[in-house]
């Protein structure tokens, strides 16, 4: 718990790692992968445990519930999961299955659980960003020049590269702003309504839904998601130099 204003203040979190990771190309779901003989999944709890955020849902492949409860929860001792969770079809799905889940909190974050360099900066910058605006994302400003092509693979755009952000998570919201923002899509859903409507993050659904403008806050060129065979030669070498 937090304190704002004289007010005591609860942070929950919602970490995702229902995803089935095909481009990874492995037998093994890129959650439990080992990373220096943990789980993936490993540090993105152990980073939320030695946090301020009071409790933890974790969302996770229907059926891996009692898998992920023995062999990560108990076994690494991670108290703040409170809840362990089937998640849904598509990633917006797990979220709604999460922000149904998580109860009394004043502000959320939401944070993909292939990312394992979570750090203890990156969520407090996270909190301090929702408390501040009541939206905020984690990103870093692109290094290279980014190009926007059109339906034949031809450039179109070339945007300013120094107003052009990576987006990482977490996503932090206050609670009641993200559950009314997912409600609307789910009632949109439901009506049949969001042909076209391509979500792929948080932010997406409170900028689109909510007409709100959300803040971004520094998060690290670290916070790398593990996607890619690449990317866990990349988290190897970056756990590598923390342990030198």
């Amino acid at each position: 718990m937090t304190e704002s204003k004289g007010k005591i203040m609860r942070i929950g979190a919602i970490c995702l790692a229902a995803g089935r990771g095909t481009r990874m190309e492995s037998k093994v779901q890129k959650q439990y992968l080992l990373l220096q003989g943990k789980p993936v999944l490993y540090y993105s709890l152990k980073a939320l445990e030695e946090s301020r955020v009071d409790d933890v849902v974790l969302v996770v492949p229907s059926g891996e519930e009692e898998y992920c409860q023995r062999e990560i929860v108990e076994r690494f001792g991670f108290s703040k999961v409170s809840k362990i969770i089937a998640g849904g079809a598509e990633r917006y799905h797990s979220v709604i299955k999460g922000l149904s889940a998580v109860t009394k909190v004043d502000y959320v974050l939401i944070h993909d659980g292939a990312r394992p360099f979570l750090s203890n900066d990156i969520i407090e910058r996270s909190i301090e960003g929702a408390e501040k605006s009541s939206a905020c994302v984690v990103g870093m400003p692109v290094k290279d020049t980014i190009k926007i092509a059109d339906a034949d693979g031809n450039i179109e755009i070339t945007p300013d590269r120094t107003r052009v952000w990576q987006i990482q998570t977490p996503q932090a919201f206050k609670y009641s702003l993200i559950k009314k923002a997912y409600s609307l899509l789910e009632k949109q859903e439901n009506a049949g309504e969001t042909s076209g409507l391509s979500i792929t993050d948080d932010a997406m659904v409170v900028e689109h839904f909510m007409n709100y403008k959300v803040k971004l806050v520094k998060g690290s060129y670290q916070n790398i998601k593990i996607t890619t065979p690449e990317d866990m030669m990349i988290a190897e070498a970056f756990l590598g130099i923390k342990q030198n």
